[in-house]
This record gives C-alpha cells, structure tokens and sequence, in this order.
C-alpha cells in the first residue's frame, strides 16, 4: 500500500498504479477478462493461460542493467517464462490450438522509460555511450526481443514508445535542482522530450522494418507520448487540475519504496494525471485506452 488502494479488493498487486494498468482495462474494454494477472500468480491456472497473462516485471527494461538495478525480471527471464506457458497451454489444448492461439493473440510491450531515467539521466551506468548510441543499443536489443516473440509464434504485437520523460513529476524535482534557466521551477524539461520524440522516430522506423520482414506479422507503434502530453497540456479538458506531481505523498519523487503505508496521498486520484512520481493514475490509463481503441486496434484486428 498505498498501491493498488483503488484495485477491485483494494490490494498492492505489484501494479504501480492505484488500480488498473491500460493492459487491464483494454482486456476489460474488448470483453475478454476483467484483469491480466500477472504469470507468477500461484492462483494462475494453466487455463488462464488460455486469455492472457502479464509476463512484465516493474523496473525492468531493454538494458539487463536496468533489470538488475531494480531486482526486476530481465526480458530474457520474461521470455523464459512465456516458453514455459507455452508448454502448459500445450497440456491443456494441445500443441496445434495453441498455436493458433498464440497467432491471434495480441502481445504489448511498453518498457524504455526505466532505461532512459535509471541508467542515463539519472545515474552514469551508460554515460560512456551518447544518448543516440544508448537509444540504438537500447532498440537493437528490442529488435531482439520482437525476433525471439516471432519465433514463438506471436503475429500481432504493438510497441510502446517513450512517453514525454521531461514531464514525469520526478524528472521535473530533479532537473529543478540543477543549473538551468529552470532552476526551482517545476516545469518539463524541453530537452528530455525532445530526447524521447528522437527515440520514438528511431522506434517507428525499426516496427516498420519489422512489419517488412517478419512474414505475416503485424506490428504497430503504440503512441503515449502525443496524448499523455494533450493532458498534460489542456488537463482541464479532462478533468484534471494537478500535472505536475503525484498523488501520493510530496508527489515529487515518491515511487516504489519511497511510496507506502507512511505517505499520505491524494483524496481524489482521479483528479491527477501521477499516481506517484513517475506513472499514471488509473483515470489516466483510462484516457490512454481510450485512444488505443480508436487508433491502434483497428490495425491489429482482421
């Protein structure tokens, strides 16, 4: 807690949300299930399997430094674990159903985020690399990913891209204590959200070199940054009246640890665009599935 204070059984689930995450909600909009749990939940039973489970794992990312950092699941691990479902599916349906299964399945990957603000911006793990050298190290490990989930059967995938990392309410803190012409003041850092459109454009580029090559695939780019900005640019509009810090505690750099039973939060989330420090509040993944109806699964959906 306080995570998950908004959840059905309003319980932490490792979700950095105070309820559902957009993977959640777009399974509840298309009628397929109310969450996807996660595939270490001993209560996840080899026919869940059948309508979808999360292989993610909170704080990890493209780079297995990020991972390790955070003592989060590598992408690799998460890969692991989809073969190991895969095997289980086979117990329940057989080999042939699962793979068609599998063909018609949607998979999202969204991470990016944690590599750019741990291991760049934040600390110097990387620095010996410039940011455009980190963002192709970063996508060529990526392209890897994508490659090994086509090998195992997955046709339909969308990618998530960076959202605007110069608005996170914790990037805001900590670039308002170095010197700029910002100084002391809680405003998105310019650079950073040019820094992440760089990395969008990269990331387009390789999904539609993808597209071109992985016979029978479709691969779609999944656009946050455009419309968690419109937010954060017009939140009026949305209801919204506080952008630039979280719900809980300060809201300036409470996440993870740093936000938990002994920090106060928000009386009314829905009125945030932040949860915490760095991720969005369920009324904004809301927002976002809203777009990703209208915009993306109609590319996905025969």
């Amino acid at each position: 807690m306080p995570y998950g204070k908004d959840f059905p059984g309003h319980v932490p689930t490792g979700r950095f949300c105070n309820g559902k995450l957009t993977t959640d909600i777009l399974a509840s909009q298309l009628g397929i299930k109310q969450v996807i749990p996660a595939y270490l939940d001993p209560k996840v039973s080899d026919n869940d399997l059948l309508t979808g489970v999360s292989f993610a794992s909170g704080g990890s990312g493209l780079d297995e430094l990020t991972a390790k950092e955070n003592n989060a699941l590598s992408i690799e691990n998460q890969l692991n674990y989809f073969e190991q479902a895969l095997k289980r599916m086979q117990n329940v349906v057989g080999k042939k159903e699962v793979k068609n299964i599998v063909e018609k399945a949607l998979f999202m990957i969204a991470t990016g985020t944690n590599d750019v603000t741990d291991n760049f911006y934040t600390l110097p793990t990387r620095r010996y690399l410039s940011l455009p050298g980190y963002h192709d190290f970063l996508l060529n490990s990526l392209e890897d990913f994508v490659n090994d989930l086509y090998k195992m059967g997955a046709r339909r995938i969308a990618v998530t891209g960076l959202p605007p990392v110069g608005c996170l309410p914790v990037q805001m803190t900590i670039n308002s204590l170095l010197p700029s012409f910002h100084m002391l003041q809680r405003v998105c850092v310019k650079k950073q959200n040019l820094d992440s459109q760089a990395y969008n454009n990269k990331l387009q580029a390789l999904i539609s070199r993808l597209q071109d090559t992985l016979s029978g695939s479709t691969l779609v780019y999944m656009d946050v940054y455009n419309p968690l900005l419109d937010l954060i640019n017009n939140p009026s509009a949305y209801g919204y009246d506080r952008i630039h810090e979280g719900c809980c505690g300060t809201g300036s750099i409470e996440m993870g640890p740093l936000c938990n039973g002994f920090d106060p939060t928000c009386m009314n989330p829905s009125r945030y665009i932040f949860w915490d420090a760095v991720h969005p509040t369920q009324t904004t993944n809301e927002h976002l599935v809203h777009n990703f109806l209208q915009t993306l699964i109609p590319q996905l959906v025969d």
